[in-house]
């Protein structure tokens, strides 16, 4: 745990509260342990702690902006942000590092663990901005409630019941009356946001870190402000053309294929699989839709012998969960083989710590606000979807609610494609079941000073992976990425599928 300034939670509430008022009068006793960065007052603060994960000492504060840009007198929201100071003795460099979460709808301080791990060569020189996108984490969240107020929960098997989806987000939308207009979240707003952050902390360059939906953020920024981009980091790249959800399902097929080739060419692996995963995760889908199987099981977190129901619809969510992750990917051949033989425990059991492990944290307000404005109406349905596992009706049912969602306008340029010569390096894992490889080769093509490192058998977001933390701090400083030596990545490998639960066979 790094070491900072703490204070007691009450006040540094209480600061949080206040970050964005005038400075008090001359005399006024003020807490020596706010740093005023700019125009903005940071407290101490800790993130983190949520699903296991570690906690993380920061700096936290509060930056208030129109909800509607064109009406400064109406509606005012506070951005919420975190600053992880650099380490060195004589503090951060002028120009630090702004991260860019996911989703869309993850907040940036949510990850706040995983940005320091990944980060932490880069923390030596520079501070890390955490700015949770307006409608996530602390910046006004665009929470769904229900009529009472809590937390609107959908059950997995509603969500792809299209009437179930839509009453979800109708009454999402009727419960987000009076906190927000949707049509003010969208990735432009995000932009203005973050220059109008940067200019108040009096910051004249800015380092990009963008991960999954970020890297939309990310080249949107570069694009619009140029001169205040130093250089741009995207990991789990999406071109700006991309419709987010519109290739899902295409994409998931080529990552389940890429890891079915990996049994076939470990005997142990093809002896006990045999191979065409894809085929016999269909065949699996295809009973459990006509008979599902009520059973009892262990959550895999709690130990808690619990009861359930697994069809169709639970197994190609579970897929397309763990396929983000090589380590979890691993274990697929051999739950669906036990789930052949009856044996549906397992298989239940690793769809319950995914979806524990992925529970809140997406605002899917704040994701209808962006998908059903920049990508719903460029969405058209491909064929070739319906001999896939998710199936043709996937992309539709991505865009539940958007009909009904009020959006805001979207420039005509938005899809143009990320170019210039500002220093950009580019990050895929080879399994990456959303964002493959070919994403950040097309983006590269429009780039004079750019460079792309496809990690062999790695999944989703890879900046934390291996040697990875170094060489991104090392492009960080010298800004030319051409001159990394990347030969440290020649280490990673495939993470063999397991053959039994004890493990793989050598």
């Amino acid at each position: 745990m790094r070491s900072t300034r703490l204070i007691p939670a009450a006040l540094a509430a209480a600061w949080l509260a206040t970050a964005c008022q005038p400075t008090p009068p001359a005399g006024v006793e003020t807490d020596t342990s706010v740093e005023r960065v700019g125009a903005i007052d940071f407290a101490p603060c800790v993130l983190g702690g949520e699903h296991g994960q570690p906690t993380v000492e920061a700096q936290c504060g509060q930056f208030e902006v129109a909800e509607n840009p064109a009406a400064p007198e109406g509606r005012r929201i506070r951005l919420n942000i975190a600053r992880l100071p650099a380490e060195g003795k004589s503090g951060g460099t002028a120009d630090p590092v702004f991260f860019l979460a996911g989703g869309p709808g993850q907040a940036a301080t949510d990850v706040a663990s995983v940005v320091d791990n990944a980060l932490e060569e880069v923390r030596k020189q520079r501070d890390i901005v955490l700015v949770d996108q307006r409608g996530t984490g602390g910046s006004n969240p665009l929470d769904c409630r229900g009529e009472d107020g809590k937390p609107l929960e959908i059950d997995p098997a509603d969500s792809v019941d299209p009437q179930a989806a839509e009453a979800y987000f109708a009454q999402c939308l009727r419960s987000l009356e009076g906190r927000a207009d949707t049509r003010f979240y969208t990735t432009a707003h995000a932009i203005a946001d973050l220059d109008a952050v940067r200019q108040a902390m009096e910051i004249e360059q800015v380092n990009l870190v963008g991960g999954s939906y970020g890297t939309r953020v990310a080249q949107q920024y570069a694009m619009h402000y140029p001169a205040h981009t130093r250089s741009v980091v995207l990991d789990g790249v999406a071109p700006n053309r991309l419709v987010v959800g519109g290739e899902f399902a295409r994409m998931l097929d080529r990552a389940l294929r890429l890891q079915d080739a990996q049994c076939a060419a470990l005997p142990a692996c093809e002896s006990r699989f045999g191979h065409d995963l894809v085929a016999r995760i269909r065949s699996l889908q295809a009973r459990l839709d006509e008979a599902p199987v009520e059973l009892e099981y262990r959550h895999p977190t709690t130990f808690e012998t619990r009861q359930g129901t697994l069809t169709g619809d639970t197994v190609v969510g579970l897929v397309h969960g763990v396929s983000y992750v090589p380590q979890l990917t691993a274990l697929l051949p051999l739950v669906v083989d036990e789930a052949d033989d009856g044996r549906y425990e397992p298989l239940m059991s690793i769809a319950q710590l995914w979806s524990g492990q992925m529970e809140g944290m997406m605002n899917l307000g704040m994701q209808r606000s962006v998908v059903c404005a920049e990508d719903a109406p460029r969405y058209t349905p491909d064929p070739a979807d319906a001999d896939t596992l998710m199936g043709a009706e996937q992309g539709r049912q991505f865009f539940s609610g958007c009909d009904a969602w009020p959006v805001g306008e979207v420039a005509a340029d938005f899809t143009q494609p990320y170019s210039g010569d500002l220093p950009t390096l580019l990050l895929s894992g080879e399994l990456d079941p959303v964002t493959p490889p070919e994403y950040a080769d097309e983006v590269a093509k429009g780039l004079a000073n750019a460079r792309h490192f496809a990690l062999k058998g790695q999944g989703h977001g890879v900046m934390g992976v291996g040697c990875m933390p170094r060489l991104i701090a090392q492009f960080i400083e010298s800004t030319d990425p051409g001159a990394l030596d990347a030969s440290c990545l020649d280490s990673l490998d495939y993470v063999p599928p397991f053959t039994s639960y004890n493990g793989w066979e050598p």
